[in-house]
């Protein structure tokens, strides 16, 4: 049942301030001074060569004193104690995220044990995690845990395009698949709370419309200007879709099948599957849903285009599981129903039998693509 406690109101919710825009990590200071002086910046160690030098030197500049934590690989429960034990021992007033998305989920939560505020820099396009006011969990194995929520989004949102467009490719590819399921899933669950606790309102709608168009226009062409680290008028507009439009789409529009199969996924023991970043997942989960939703060819064909341009993953084999048995699709399916799963926003009869032939169909349709296709 969508709406078991029968919501009526509607519900939206964004970060406080969103910057986007080419070197805008330079005039990081002014933006972070408004939280405090004296942040715990998370950041792996290739992610702090490429862009936490700098910072920290621009920040150290202003004066703020800056506590340096290393990102240990993977947003579990016992990452976030350990730095939230660093947080407490130095004192920090804010928290800063630095990097790509088990980062960022990482930082917004243990800004919230520490019940101070968090600033998000992502330096990539991959994900639509930086502006919402949850987090993905894992256990250290890398299989899906739990959402955490919070009672606040990130306080600030910068996004430096001039780092982002160095980073591969791929990286943006996997912002678009995150992205494109955003709509896909946010019509499909109009009538169920989102994650605010209320129903989705016309703006959310709306955002979520405007996400797709922009990654159906310029998808292709921004992935094409990111290989060339060329900034571009599409390069900035799929950057935005991918974080600002698809973050706030997904909160507060709604999540279904496309996440959920994504998480049920990650119980399959194969490495290269766990190796596949998250938006590369979710990519195929949505092709599971629109089967799901009954999408006919052309407007499965649209989708896998659009994928197949920026070099989604479409088909199982493409993940990594073309040899998966069709037990272990069932407890894909198993896990994409887990109670409390967002697979049950959906407004219409779901079971895992349902869900293993919609996992199947996807892997059908895609592999019909590819060969009307060659």
């Amino acid at each position: 049942m969508p709406n078991p406690k029968n919501v009526t109101e509607r519900v939206f919710q964004s970060p406080s301030k969103y910057i986007q825009g080419p070197a805008a990590i330079r005039n990081a200071a002014e933006y972070l001074s408004a939280l405090g002086k004296a942040p715990l910046l998370l950041a792996d160690e290739l992610v702090y060569g490429i862009a936490g030098k700098d910072l920290t030197a621009a920040l150290e500049k202003a004066s703020f004193t800056v506590t340096r934590a290393i990102f240990g690989g993977e947003a579990s429960s016992e990452e976030i104690e350990r730095l939230s034990v660093l947080g407490r021992q130095h004192s920090v007033d804010f928290v800063i995220a630095l990097g790509g998305g088990k980062t960022i989920d990482s930082a917004k939560a243990t800004s919230d044990e520490l019940g101070i505020p968090v600033a998000v820099l992502p330096t990539t396009a991959s994900t639509d995690a930086p502006c919402s006011a949850l987090s993905v969990l894992y256990r250290p194995s890398g299989e899906f845990d739990r959402y955490r929520f919070f009672d606040k989004n990130p306080a600030i949102v910068l996004v430096d395009t001039t780092v982002g467009v160095h980073a591969p490719a791929r990286f943006l590819a996997s912002g678009i698949g995150d992205a494109l399921a955003t709509n896909v899933e946010a019509r499909a669950v109009r009538n169920s709370p989102n994650f605010g606790g209320g129903l989705p309102t016309e703006v959310s709608v709306a955002i979520c419309q405007k996400c797709e168009d922009i990654l159906f226009q310029f998808g292709p062409q921004a992935y094409k200007a990111n290989q060339a680290h060329a900034i571009t008028p599409a390069f900035e507009a799929v950057v935005e879709a991918n974080t600002l439009l698809s973050g706030l789409g997904f909160e507060s529009g709604g999540l279904a099948a496309a996440h959920a199969i994504h998480d049920g996924l990650t119980v399959i023991d194969n490495h290269f599957l766990h190796s596949r970043m998250h938006g590369e997942k979710v990519a195929f989960g949505t092709v599971c849903q629109l089967v799901l939703d009954g999408a006919p060819t052309a407007e499965l064909d649209r989708y896998i285009a659009l994928m197949r341009a920026v070099g989604l993953p479409v088909t199982l084999a493409e993940l990594g599981i073309g040899d998966a048995t069709d037990e272990q699709l069932r407890s894909v399916a198993r896990a994409a129903c887990a109670p409390g799963e967002t697979i049950w926003n959906l407004d219409r009869l779901i079971t895992e039998e349902i869900v293993f032939n919609a996992i199947k169909g996807a892997n059908a349709a895609g592999l019909d693509y590819i060969s009307r296709r060659t």
